[in-house]
């Protein structure tokens, strides 16, 4: 054939498992099925080799790469790179610009290396080579690669924006496929474990999807911090058909219970093959979908939880609660027709890394993003990134949320009684300014502590100073300044003469079944008699603060001599409390108590949760790769009686997709026992997770370890 007509392609590889290999992306199943798809990183070098019909004549044959990306692709935007291979060691130089290179030539085929920009929008790329020949008038030859090309964030990279130094922690913020997500109140939280799975086959095609659906434009998808915001909306499906549906009353039969789920693939698998939202989520189910999409698209990612977490729905700093005369609570913020202020026991989202090229030195580095829709942000429920460091300093002028992100770890609680007297008709009894934000918690990287908390990492001190300190009250009152609201509340005056102290003790755990008291003490500190006039309460409340049902209450008045001190003690036993606890079985204390002669008041809650047992999960014998094994997982009812619309899931990356085992009622007391079969797929040590669901009792889980053997 003559070397006037151009080349004709007859194959165009691109060496996926060789190419994964030094991309840190072998993990993705995507590259090992059969076609193999691509997944490579921006910004560095990969090898493919294309084969003609004949031998390639370098004086006189052309041979373009065209990678193109969304809909309209185009040179300026970034979205489309032309490149011409020749043998000239011209590879260029600029990072922002489609680099390739010749490496050799071999009869008909053609190896050549090139590199991504670093800037390179994320997500499937299209590759097109044209073949012509010097001089000719004619259209070129044009060969379509009929496979997808994923392009990924590349914190491996110093010249990307998602770069991190340390480079041992990307085993842990890329590339760990399981975690833990703290949940429970202060006092009795635990690491819940997750299959993050950012490696399944489903995950990248769904992420494909969702950031389509978020209509985030092409051109912005190599921006981290543009993408951060609009995985933390599209996640949840409250303005533009997002993944998932937080639901949080209980009622979840036309779905799935956020108990349920043992990690985020099934949720991505579930929007990918209907593309409909998904029911239902809660907090930390959202922020494990957020890191399983951030892992997967190479944006280092961990998740965040806040024991006591404010949700400040007026912006004033500040969580309020209002007391009438006669010291009742109020059901509605007479400051805030919106809506009223809340306090979660816990509160999850999430941190990514990145650095911050729209704001000042030193707020780069964690970004707290929270895709769990609380309050609007641009008219959309979304939220961040907002730098960590400016969370930390109250920089709250700085994009994105961060007065909001601020409220939610430092606010104080801040108590009003009815005062017709003052301008505002309450004035501020009390003010407690440790109350929120007690710890704020992630998973240490490294480690994993099947059933104990060994791998917890304390990084409270990383989103504010320590509390009671002098910085701590600073950085408080620099975010109230540039907060029109927050300057009315903070600058009204606290309550003036205190001669009675008060304490609440508080609970941390009670294990279901067990009776436990309201106990305050109180202490006369004056010369005088005090008559105290107390109301001691316990209710049953869901994890967002929201009150279920009242479980037992006392009031009276008494009288304290000087200098006395007395204890007020108000016992729930199982009877009071069994039938009103509500899903994660956390309950409240309350108590307010006034001082008749000096007008004094004061009033306190704490929360707890009725602890619940945990599945035992055990393989039976040594587990090896092809072969099936016997899981089991067992536990005890806890209650005195029957369980009904029971459910176990269980799943672990490399040993099986989540599996749903529909059981049988469970009689009261019974202890439970069920066994599967599964058939590992990789070998090493594996981490299976396993969570049972019952109309009556939820939220209970287990965890394993195992080492899986290599097939002889």
């Amino acid at each position: 054939m003559s070397s006037e007509e151009p080349l004709v392609v007859e194959s165009v590889y691109l060496y996926e498992k060789e190419n994964a290999e030094a991309h840190h992306t072998f993990n993705f199943e995507m590259v090992h099925q059969d076609p193999a798809i691509p997944i490579l990183r921006r910004g560095q070098p990969f090898n493919m080799a294309l084969r003609f019909n004949r031998e390639y004549v370098d004086a006189s044959d052309i041979v373009r790469l065209l990678f193109s990306f969304g809909p309209n692709p185009n040179v300026l935007r970034g979205t489309r790179g032309v490149n011409t291979v020749t043998n000239r060691e011209a590879y260029l130089t600029d990072l922002e610009a489609w680099g390739v290179r010749m490496i050799g030539v071999h009869g008909t085929d053609l190896s050549v290396e090139v590199r991504s920009p670093i800037d390179s929008p994320v997500g499937v790329w299209q590759l097109n080579v044209e073949t012509n020949t010097f001089g000719r008038k004619k259209a070129p030859n044009t060969y379509s690669y009929d496979k997808d090309i994923y392009l990924l964030f590349n914190p491996w990279v110093k010249e990307d924006l998602v770069y991190m130094e340390d480079e041992q922690l990307l085993d842990e913020y890329i590339l760990n496929d399981v975690g833990k997500i703290w949940v429970g109140p202060w006092g009795s939280s635990r690491g819940r474990e997750w299959v993050f799975g950012q490696f399944d086959s489903c995950v990248l095609p769904a992420c494909q999807l969702l950031l389509e659906r978020s209509g985030i434009k092409a051109i912005s998808r190599g921006d981290p911090v543009r993408m951060a915001r609009v995985i933390s909306r599209i996640i949840n499906s409250n303005d533009d058909k997002g993944v998932i549906t937080g639901r949080w009353d209980g009622e979840y039969g036309d779905g799935t219970a956020p108990a349920a789920w043992t990690g985020s693939v099934p949720i991505l698998e579930q929007f990918w093959e209907t593309g409909r939202e998904v029911k239902y989520g809660q907090c930390w189910v959202f922020a494990g979908v957020v890191t399983t999409v951030c892992r997967a698209l190479g944006i280092p990612s961990r998740v965040v939880s806040n024991l006591v977490s404010a949700h400040d729905a007026n912006a004033s700093l500040s969580v309020d609660r209002y007391y009438d005369m006669n010291n009742e609570e109020l059901e509605y913020d007479p400051n805030n027709p919106e809506g009223e202020d809340s306090i979660w026991n816990y509160h999850v989202w999430n941190d990514v890394w990145m650095a911050r090229p729209d704001l000042p030195k030193g707020y780069g580095g964690w970004q707290a993003i929270d895709a769990t829709p609380q309050e609007r942000s641009d008219s959309f429920y979304q939220c961040g990134p907002a730098s960590v460091e400016a969370i930390k300093q109250g920089a709250v002028g700085y994009n994105y949320d961060v007065t909001f992100m601020v409220a939610s770890v430092n606010a104080d609680l801040m108590r009003w009684k009815e005062d017709p007297e003052s301008e505002l008709g309450y004035s501020k009894i009390d003010c407690n300014k440790y109350h929120i934000g007690r710890m704020i918690l992630t998973k240490a990287p490294w480690i994993f502590d099947p059933n104990g908390d060994k791998d917890r990492q304390d990084i409270t001190l990383l989103y504010k100073p320590k509390e009671g300190t002098g910085v701590e009250r600073l950085t408080l009152y620099r975010a109230v300044r540039s907060t029109e609201m927050a300057k009315r509340f903070y600058s009204l005056p606290s309550p003036g003469k205190e001669d009675v102290e008060f304490d609440l003790i508080e609970l941390e755990r009670v294990n279901i079944g067990d009776p436990f008291s309201v106990t305050v003490t109180i202490k006369n500190k004056s010369t005088e008699t005090r008559t105290i006039q107390a109301i001691l309460s316990a209710g049953s409340v869901y994890y967002t603060g929201v009150k279920a049902h009242l479980v037992k209450r006392a009031s009276g008045d008494f009288v304290l001599r000087p200098n006395a001190v007395e204890q007020l003690r108000l016992t729930v036993t199982i009877d009071d409390y069994l039938d009103k606890l509500v899903e994660y079985c956390i309950m409240k204390l309350y108590c307010i108590a006034t001082v008749k002669e000096t007008r004094q008041t004061w009033a306190d809650e704490d929360d707890f949760q009725v602890l619940k047992p945990s599945i035992d999960v055990k393989i039976e014998g040594e587990p090896v790769v092809g072969q099936p094994s016997t899981i089991t997982l067992s536990f005890k009812n806890p209650l005195k009686r029957t369980l009904t619309k029971c459910e176990f899931n269980y799943a672990g990356p490399g040993l099986s997709r989540n599996k749903t085992l529909v059981f049988r009622d469970v009689e009261p007391e019974e202890d439970v026992y069920v066994e599967h079969q599964l058939v590992p797929q990789k070998p090493g040590e594996q981490k299976i997770i396993a969570t049972f669901t019952s109309k009556e009792l939820v939220d209970i889980t287990g965890c394993a370890t195992v080492d899986v053997l290599e097939a002889e």
